[in-house]
């Protein structure tokens, strides 16, 4: 082994949120992309990426890793309405739970949305791959769209029968730092002691009620403005309507944190105290709502996907910190 090889592979790696975390904590990640707008910001941050498919590899090409990671593609679960959603759900629990009898799962089925759907599984096959061939790994961590803890709290099951400690549970994103009330559902799964999610280091957020209220030995909750420092008050117009009325669009002000960023965060109008409409979010004051550096290299196609398709990056911090812990 050299000092270059991997000790954790990030599955779905996007534009390096987890792998930042990652490396910050010491950790040597790699990460499997198949976006190549991501995969050329994350070359140009000088993270360790494999271009392609995670169906097309497996825990045999990361030897030397004992962190898995991975945070599946969210469409296919941000269903709402008619139920679609929960059908979904109960389908891939189902699979899963093909998947821990040692039963064939196809890959690849040729509806394109059923396809993309099963792409959450594949964490869980990499993990019950590497257990199987006697390497399991120590550390596993998932993250999703809040939708999708019923899966993980079925991948828990299954890796429980494994022999591995898990907790899952939905955190809060401005409750460990993040300028943004985003909300995410983990899974946090140990070979080597107790799974814990982590404790929140900052408030809740909750409409209405002043940043310096709250549990006095948590942090107050930060806001845009101060992760983004323009001189002037704004408010944040979403770019989303509620029922087709435009008047019923989201707003939140510079002293609170922004509402979920998605990839269409520069639609998002900014509008003076005096109604002028103010220049739009830049993409490094936009990475800077996922808790991105201000100079994180945005880089090819599609930068407002892959912010808003990011982990947020104190938040991943957080959540590898609980799961690496050491115990004893």
């Amino acid at each position: 082994m050299t000092d270059t090889d991997p000790n954790m592979v990030d599955l779905f790696a996007g534009p390096g949120g987890i792998d930042l975390a990652a490396t910050r904590l010491g950790l040597r990640p790699a990460g499997i992309e198949w976006s190549p707008d991501a995969c050329a910001t994350r070359r140009a941050a000088g993270l360790a990426t494999i271009e392609g498919d995670v169906r097309d590899f497996g825990p045999a090409d990361f030897p030397t890793a004992s962190v898995l990671v991975g945070g599946p593609p969210c469409q296919p679960f941000s269903v709402a309405g008619n139920g679609a959603g929960r059908r979904v759900l109960d389908h891939i629990v189902h699979l899963a739970e093909q998947l821990a009898q040692r039963r064939p799962v196809a890959r690849h089925v040729t509806d394109p949305g059923q396809d993309r759907t099963r792409l959450v599984l594949e964490p869980l096959r990499w993990a019950l791959t590497a257990a199987d061939t006697g390497h399991p790994y120590r550390t596993i961590v998932l993250e999703q769209v809040p939708q999708v803890l019923p899966v993980w709290a079925a991948f828990a099951r299954i890796l429980r029968a494994e022999g591995y400690t898990t907790v899952c549970g939905v955190l809060r994103a401005e409750q460990y730092g993040v300028p943004q009330s985003r909300r995410r559902a983990v899974l946090i799964a140990r070979l080597d002691g107790p799974a814990t999610l982590p404790a929140p280091t900052h408030r809740a957020y909750r409409a209405g009620v002043p940043q310096d209220s709250g549990d006095p030995a948590l942090r107050p909750w930060m806001s845009m403005r101060q992760a983004l420092r323009r001189e002037h008050p704004f408010t944040v117009v979403s770019n989303y309507g509620t029922g087709g009325d435009p008047a019923a669009r989201g707003r939140r002000t510079w002293d609170q944190p922004a509402a979920t960023v998605t990839g269409k965060v520069r639609r998002n109008r900014l509008v003076a105290a005096d109604g002028r409409e103010l220049e739009r979010l830049s993409w490094a004051e936009a990475g800077a709502l996922q808790s991105f550096p201000p100079d994180h290299p945005w880089s090819g196609g599609d930068i407002g996907q892959q912010i808003g398709n990011a982990v947020p990056v104190t938040l991943a911090t957080a959540v590898l910190a609980a799961a690496l812990a050491p115990t004893g």
